[in-house]
């Protein structure tokens, strides 16, 4: 069972020792990220996330940085989400004071020089374009803005576009980063090897950290789905471009972060689209040939969620895929799941939950959002019963619920207008 700790500046620390392994990971998530930010600072979260590697008050330049863990074989990165920012280290056990010094630093010693900010401006401008230039990931993009819209900043690319982050200045982006990177808005999660005897004097590099920058006001503007059914044109975005394939994403509005039936959720999605034995699976690549990639999943949010099915294929069959998946849809929700696939469902979530969990930098993840965004710190054994708990007709009744195709939004990108994938949805 994890252990939770405040330090006396209010910075939250979980420990989650684990017997067999020589490595430990030092994450540090702070609840931010692109639902934060307004038009005009569109971009900044993971704008912040960038600057943290390129220099600090004690590692001055980004090669005092990397070569520092790189000389240790340590893995070390971040990622910036929605709702979220981490930082993580995972290194030797031997090594592992430099981790917790090294995530302090940069998360509240960064500079924000000016002139690598200039610098940086330019690798992320390329970033957001090798992103747009690979239709797996734009699709991601446009369906976003399709179900949330642009007006809202769930809707937006969480890397903001070419002109916000060129019109982002060192003073506003230094203040984005001092109004949220406080000890008392984050959580510290270390997995794995941890040092025991030693573990009180590494989160000194911590609780040693006095700033007072503010408190995090959680002032995300909330999502609510629009109730009044709009026309099947204004739920459809269609991005015409020359490539061979066209990426499909069918969407439907969900259930929040914390919402119960996740459980149900997620069996549904197995059941539908989660292996090579899904049904999805089954019946558009194997038993037509549809398409190489076809899946269901689903997002969650503190206040709102989505599920969705994506698929990538011939253009010319797209008609053809877009029928068998309406129609496993419908089947799923007029229709219970058998008690086989009910069984298999769960026992293929607990399978890959604990496989998965195997590594430290997961475990850390996995209880740095749950901190977050859960009610409470449920252990994978607490998931794994409320998993157990979930009957058919629980499966059933969410996708009847879910799949209101009144509510369907669809995001296309390929050699196709939006005239011709209308007459394919009709």
């Amino acid at each position: 069972m994890p252990k939770v700790k405040k330090l006396k500046n209010g910075l939250n620390v979980i420990t989650i020792p684990t017997i067999g392994t020589k490595a430990i990971t030092i994450m540090a998530l702070f609840p931010v990220g692109s639902r934060f930010e307004n038009a005009k600072l569109a971009g900044a979260s993971h704008f912040v996330e960038h600057m943290m590697f390129k220099g600090t008050l004690k590692r001055p330049t980004y090669l005092e940085i990397s070569k520092e863990l790189d000389s240790v074989g340590a893995e070390y990165n971040a990622f910036t989400g929605k709702d979220s920012t981490g930082y993580y280290v995972k290194i030797n056990e031997e090594k592992q004071e430099l981790a917790y010094d090294f995530i302090s630093d940069i998360v509240f010693n960064s500079t924000f020089d000016e002139k690598e900010m200039e610098k940086e401006k330019g690798v992320i401008v390329e970033e957001l374009r090798m992103y747009d230039d690979n239709p797996i990931m734009a699709i991601d993009s446009l369906y976003e803005q399709t179900l949330f819209g642009m007006d809202h900043p769930l809707g937006r690319d969480i890397g903001g576009t070419a002109k916000t982050v060129k019109n982002l200045t060192r003073n506003e982006l230094f203040e984005y980063y001092k109004k949220y990177y406080t000890p008392n808005n984050m959580v510290l999660v270390l997995a794995g090897a941890i040092d025991k005897k030693n573990k009180k004097k590494f989160l000194n590099y911590f609780e040693n950290i006095k700033v007072k920058r503010g408190k995090n006001l959680q002032n995300f503007k909330e999502f609510k789905f629009a109730k009044s059914k709009k026309n099947l044109k204004d739920r459809v975005v269609v991005k015409t471009k020359k490539i061979d394939q066209a990426h499909v994403i069918m969407g439907f509005p969900g259930i929040n972060y914390t919402d119960k039936k996740h459980y149900a959720l997620s069996i549904m999605l197995n059941v539908l689209g989660g292996g090579m034995s899904s049904r999805l699976f089954v019946e558009v690549r194997e038993k037509r040939g549809l398409a190489y990639m076809v899946r269901a999943g689903a997002g969650a949010y503190q206040d709102t969620g989505e599920v969705h099915v994506q698929a990538g294929l011939d253009p010319a069959r797209l008609k053809e895929a877009l029928v068998v998946i309406k129609s496993e849809l419908e089947r799923i929700a007029n229709e219970p799941i058998t008690k086989k696939e009910l069984k298999d469902a769960k026992n293929n979530l607990i399978g890959h939950m604990t496989l998965a969990l195997e590594d430290s930098s997961a475990q850390a993840s996995w209880y740095a959002k749950k901190f977050w965004f859960g009610k409470g710190l449920k252990t994978p054994e607490q998931i794994i019963r409320e998993l157990k708990k979930v009957k058919l007709e629980d499966v059933q009744k969410l996708a009847k619920q879910l799949f209101d195709f009144d509510k369907m939004k669809v995001a296309v990108i390929g050699n196709l207008n939006k005239q011709q994938i209308l007459k394919m949805l009709k």
